[in-house]
């Protein structure tokens, strides 16, 4: 039987006259394809395959059509794969053969309704995966029911799909894999999705599906992910969790789960991944014995209500990897068992405001990459050794003590905020020499803190640095001219200090700042005059009472005979708070794309 008409019933496109060299990974495939008929020989031997009888190419060399009628082909045709294409339209109102096993559309540009007739012929299908189109309307829940008894993935995510999930699942016997995370699904989970006893995978994310999790779904023994996080889903987490003794991957953050986590959870010893963060969680977690989960390599609990001391069995989890506590209600003290965790690259225990004692035994944890302690451990002073830390917050704290010489030495820090404490001493000129690294863009930010002295020299070294906060000091002394160095600059602050002289002629070069303030000190003078500097709004510049020119109302005298503001304009109003929450937001990314692909 002929099955060259499969593409053209399925997917017709614009034939263009202009004949290209084919794309070498679709002459491969058609190669592929040809090898699986028994038919007369095709003669497809040139290199071009745009030139093959039955094939034609666009103009990038892309294969639109594939003309084989009245070939005399024979054989089976079970694997139709045309992900990541530019395909686009509704699906066609059935499959036109039923022997066809893996039907692969992700990544296109398909959308509409997929309609339940187009299942009537899929008798042998084994795995459709839509993931990453514009499809809409109802999840065809009901595929299992009426024709695909053998489906074992579906892969429905990434679209536009909304309303309830239907019942249906439950007569697919052989899935294995339901994805249909980011869409707009709303409603309860199936009820009779615990009938479809293979699942090793259901993956739900970022949806608007609701409800409790029922005592049901653990009759599902073979689950070895489960993702719900990003919904509504609410109540209690049942407690039965240890009949999942195969879960590897548990998502259920940013719901509103409440009550304590359930003991059972612990039986599921190949745990690699637990994620509750963002509900309404409580309960004290030292009581629960992590030390079961060996395999386990994340722990994200932040963002609850969880009490307690920091559970001292996950010293025993030696695949730990990241570990995230914050914004609980934990107490006690950091053991030195935490050192260990040899794997443990991620640690935040931000807004932990009775945990203590930990600063001295964290120096010494040499494989933390990210340290994030704002708001914590409150007094204590800055480790003078760090490893190889890329990321390191400690805002808000009350640091006492100097900034040790030692952080200029780390190899890889990129991101330094120890802004809201009480550090004291002088800015070390040894600091000056990071970042030594540019793959994000660096930050250092002191500000609000005691650091008195020049701001040193050596600050031009730091030719990397995007961020520069040392707002709310005491620096003294003249705006080192070196400071035109840091060409990749974009946000400077260095309000509210006791700085002195000029503003360097040289800042009048920079074109790329989105961001200046050097409000409240004691600099006089004009303000050099360039686009950039008088774009800014005049309170960038005020509590400077002898300083002069555009964007402050008070022109300078004239000096020599010209009028130093005859070339200034006046300024657009770009306000004076530090973008924090811009910057912040970019590093919650940065650190989210870091633990995923940890």
């Amino acid at each position: 039987m002929a099955h060259g008409f499969l593409l053209i019933l399925l997917f017709s496109h614009i034939i263009s006259t202009n004949v290209h060299a084919c794309n070498q990974t679709e002459r491969a495939s058609l190669l592929s394809f040809s090898s699986t008929l028994s038919s007369h020989p095709l003669n497809w031997t040139s290199v071009n395959c745009c030139c093959w009888k039955g094939i034609v190419c666009n103009q990038d060399g892309l294969v639109t059509h594939l003309l084989l009628s009245s070939k005399g082909l024979k054989g089976r045709l079970e694997i139709l794969d045309l992900s990541f294409n530019l395909l686009s339209g509704n699906l066609p109102f059935s499959l036109p053969s039923h022997n066809i096993q893996t039907l692969d559309l992700s990544s296109n540009r398909f959308h509409g309704a997929i309609p339940s007739s187009f299942f009537q012929q899929a008798r042998n299908l084994t795995s459709f995966n839509v993931n990453n189109n514009t499809f809409s309307g109802l999840i065809p829940s009901s595929i299992c029911l009426h024709s695909s008894p053998l489906i074992r993935l579906l892969d429905f995510s990434f679209n536009a799909f909304s309303g309830k999930i239907s019942p249906g699942l439950g007569e697919c016997s052989k899935l294995q894999i339901f994805r249909a995370g980011n869409n707009n699904l709303s409603g309860l989970l199936p009820n009779d999705i615990d009938n479809a006893t293979k699942l090793e995978e259901i993956a739900l994310p970022s949806n608007s599906l609701n409800g409790a999790i029922g005592e049901r779904i653990f009759n599902l023994t073979n689950l070895a992910i489960l993702d719900l996080s990003f919904n509504q889903f609410s109540g209690i987490l049942p407690s039965h969790f240890g009949k999942l003794s195969k879960l590897k991957h548990l998502a259920l953050d940013c719901n509103h789960f409440e009550g304590s986590l359930p003991p059972s959870l612990m039986n599921c010893t190949n745990l690699v991944e637990i994620h509750m963060a963002v509900n309404n969680l409580e309960g004290d977690i030292s009581m629960l014995n992590f030390s079961k989960l060996s395999h386990l390599s994340k722990l994200e609990l932040s963002l609850n209500h969880f009490t307690g001391t920091f559970p001292t069995s996950l010293y025993s989890c030696e695949s730990l990897k990241s570990i995230n506590l914050a914004t609980n209600n934990l107490e006690g003290q950091i053991q030195p068992e935490i050192l260990s965790l040899k794997s443990l690259t991620f640690l935040s225990l931000s807004g932990l405001t009775n945990i203590n004692g930990a600063m001295k035994i964290l120096m010494h944890c040499k494989s933390l990459q990210t340290l994030l302690l704002s708001h914590s451990f409150n007094g204590e002073e800055i480790p003078t050794d760090e490893g190889m830390l890329e990321i390191l917050i400690m805002s808000g704290s009350r640091i006492t003590g100097p900034i040790p010489k030692s952080l200029g030495t780390l190899p890889k820090l990129l991101f330094l905020c120890m802004q809201d404490n009480q550090i004291s001493g002088e800015f070390p000129k040894e600091l000056c020499g990071l970042p030594r690294i540019s793959n994000w863009p660096p930050t250092i930010s002191l500000s609000f803190n005691h650091i008195h002295g020049r701001i040193p020299t050596e600050i031009g070294q730091m030719h990397l640095v995007h961020t520069l906060d040392l707002s709310g000091n005491y620096f003294s002394g003249n705006i080192p001219e070196q400071i035109s160095n840091l060409k990749n600059l974009e946000n400077l602050s260095l309000s509210m200090n006791q700085l002195s002289g000029n503003i360097p002629l040289s800042l009048a070069s920079f074109s790329f700042l989105k961001y200046l303030n050097v409000s409240y000190n004691n600099l006089e003078g004009p303000i050099p005059t360039s686009t950039q500097l008088q774009s800014f709004n005049a309170s960038a510049f005020e509590g400077n009472p002898n300083l002069c020119g555009a964007p402050l109302p008070n022109k300078c005298l004239p000096i020599k005979g010209i009028d130093a503001n005859s070339k200034n304009n006046q300024g657009v109003d770009n306000g004076h708070q530090f973008p924090w929450l811009y910057i912040f937001i970019a590093l919650g990314f940065i650190i989210m794309y870091k633990i995923g692909s940890m």
